[in-house]
């Protein structure tokens, strides 16, 4: 049985019409002059301190806890002004599914693992109405390393669950294959959606337990038995 259920955010639950992204850039070009910084980022299934830090090594930049800070400082304003206007929406099928978990007896524990920096991720998800949905998260203000967030998550649900959770009664359910990775380092099992950037196909060959189209097609009891 399935008793926590770990979503990724970008791609899995919303898009954002490509306002982190953005933001990101907006704010590396306000606080350290460097307008074309995104342009070679690579950003699905990364975390954001881990982006921060690759523009830092390629640019000469310290890669200071203090510029890290600076950095993510006028990031956040920069990403709600940009959620305000943005294209985005909710994924298929998430809602329903969100609904069915919560609705499961028992239900299971619904957390974030996420690259999205706390703030960020907030953000996003009370833009789209879906932060309340959630009892915790772990986040890529931790860790630059996804992994080591999925370690995070793995850590709190068993601090909230007690230590008898087995890693196959994790679920992480994401849209790349570093979500696939980070799942598989901890011992969860995956449901793969590919509502992001990558196909079916493309996510098949990284053998998640479950993968779909999109989240339209899939029972949480079925998932969760």
């Amino acid at each position: 049985m399935i008793r926590v259920v770990l979503f990724d955010i970008d791609g899995t639950l919303i898009t954002t019409g490509g306002a982190g992204v953005r933001a990101f850039g907006r704010a590396f070009d306000s606080e350290f002059k460097l307008p074309h910084a995104t342009e070679s980022l690579q950003f699905a299934g990364r975390t954001d301190t881990g982006l921060a830090l690759e523009v830092f090594a390629a640019n000469g930049i310290k890669p200071t806890t203090r510029n890290l800070q600076r950095f993510f400082a006028a990031y956040t304003p920069h990403l709600e002004e940009m959620l305000g206007d943005c294209t985005g929406h909710i994924c298929p099928g998430v809602k329903k599914f969100i609904n069915e978990l919560k609705a499961l007896r028992p239900a299971p524990l619904l957390g974030l693992l996420t690259g999205n920096i706390r703030p960020g991720a907030e953000l996003k998800l009370r833009r789209y109405g879906l932060w309340q949905h959630f009892t915790f998260g772990a986040y890529g203000d931790e860790h630059s390393e996804r992994n080591k967030v999925a370690l995070s998550a793995r850590r709190y649900s068993r601090r909230l669950l007690g230590r008898g959770l087995k890693a196959e009664e994790i679920l992480v359910i994401g849209d790349t294959p570093r979500d696939i990775e980070c799942a598989r380092a901890i011992g969860a099992k995956v449901l793969a959606v590919a509502t992001g950037d990558y196909t079916i196909a493309e996510l098949q060959v990284h053998q998640p337990e479950w993968c779909v189209e999109d989240l339209r097609t899939v029972r949480a009891r079925i998932i969760c038995a």
